[in-house]
């Protein structure tokens, strides 16, 4: 039995030795082609939205969370950016350089705790220029010079070891840009580029305030994110007309064998907070409702409560919302992407997550 063990060790060896050759000539062959991927460079003339995190503070293996990315003229303007955006925005191959400005929608921890790691990932990608611009309603400030202090170590290390060429200390970290509606208004424009307008609305997230949701308009084609929500009228007249309205959307049915599950496990807290949140998100009914009202073209919604690990589950998830909204209809989930080609009036739906080695 030895002698044969002593046969068998130096194969199983070899074996090991060979696969590894081969992985690393693998890898070395499909690098280039994943580092210089430019998924956004692709797209045509139009609006572009692309799902960087479709789940919510409820940890799920297949959702991050909250963070949208719309694309227009090959520049990208990031809505929120929760935990695990900056990982999911590169699985998508785009490229963190061409990002514009993230726009919050509220301050809640899921849709800012990805936050430094955006900025991070723009700064040293191609030498930033200038600091990332935040942009979102009074308070904004606070968060971003929160997250400046605590990163202000890391980035002097990152100067001092590259040097100013690579991580230039005059760009890093963000700017925050605070925004409030004029009396007796529920919207602003808070930012026009080349033909891209966007307008910030009033929503209803209390007692999480201010919170607001954005509207995107180029070309004659328009994107609306919601943000955190209940179903509210400020919202439908915000998305009038619009080609795709990205709502967040809560299944309470679903979301009580979830609290019933933690009470009886003993996590009574949990169960608590659980119970308390639905009262400031809306159901899938709620934002399908709004989409018919609104006459939009097409919903997605995202923000998913609860995770949903089996395929099956997502039509309890929708209830009767696909009866209540006629148009095209979809669960966002991450790496999506929603195209809004100028010219027409269709959204098309597709992934940006890529397949097979370093995909």
């Amino acid at each position: 039995m030895k002698r044969l063990i002593g046969l068998l060790v130096p194969t199983a060896i070899a074996g090991w030795v060979l696969r590894g050759k081969i992985a690393v000539a693998v890898t070395k062959k499909a690098l280039p082609k994943r580092l210089s991927s430019d998924p956004v460079a692709d797209l045509p003339d139009g609006l572009h939205i692309a799902i960087c995190g479709s789940g919510s503070p409820i940890p799920d293996e297949q959702r991050g969370n909250p963070c949208t990315a719309v694309i227009v003229n090959q520049k990208i303007y990031m809505i929120d950016a929760g935990e695990q955006a900056s990982e999911t925005f590169a699985r998508m191959r785009m490229r963190p350089d061409q990002i514009q400005a993230v726009l919050l929608t509220h301050f809640h921890s899921d849709h800012i705790g990805g936050l430094a790691s955006v900025a991070l990932q723009r700064w040293v990608a191609n030498a930033a220029e200038t600091k990332l611009r935040v942009i979102g309603p009074v308070g904004v400030d606070r968060v971003v010079n929160g997250y400046n202090e605590a990163y202000a170590l890391d980035n002097s290390y990152r100067t001092a070891h590259h040097g100013e060429a690579i991580a230039p200390s005059a760009s890093a970290g963000m700017v925050a840009e605070s925004f409030d509606f004029d009396s007796g208004k529920t919207s602003k424009v808070v930012l026009e580029d080349g033909g891209l307008v966007i307008t910030a609305f009033e929503v209803d997230h209390s007692p999480a305030t201010p919170a607001v949701g954005y509207r995107f308009d180029y070309k004659g084609r328009s994107i609306v994110v919601s943000g955190d929500t209940i179903y509210t009228q400020t919202l439908v007249d915000a998305a009038m007309g619009a080609d795709l309205l990205v709502h967040d959307a809560l299944s309470a049915d679903l979301l009580k064998l979830v609290e019933d599950a933690s009470r009886d496990a003993g996590f009574l807290n949990r169960a608590q907070i659980l119970e308390d949140v639905i009262d400031y998100h809306a159901t899938p009914a709620d934002a399908a409702d709004a989409a018919r009202e609104a006459q939009v073209g097409a919903l997605a919604m995202t923000h998913v409560i609860p995770p949903l690990p089996i395929k099956a589950l997502e039509g309890p998830y929708l209830g009767d919302a696909k009866e209540r909204f006629k148009g095209p209809l979809w669960i966002a989930s991450d790496g999506d992407l929603y195209s809004l080609p100028v010219g027409g009036r269709t959204v098309e739906r597709s992934s940006l997550f890529a397949s097979g080695p370093l995909g």
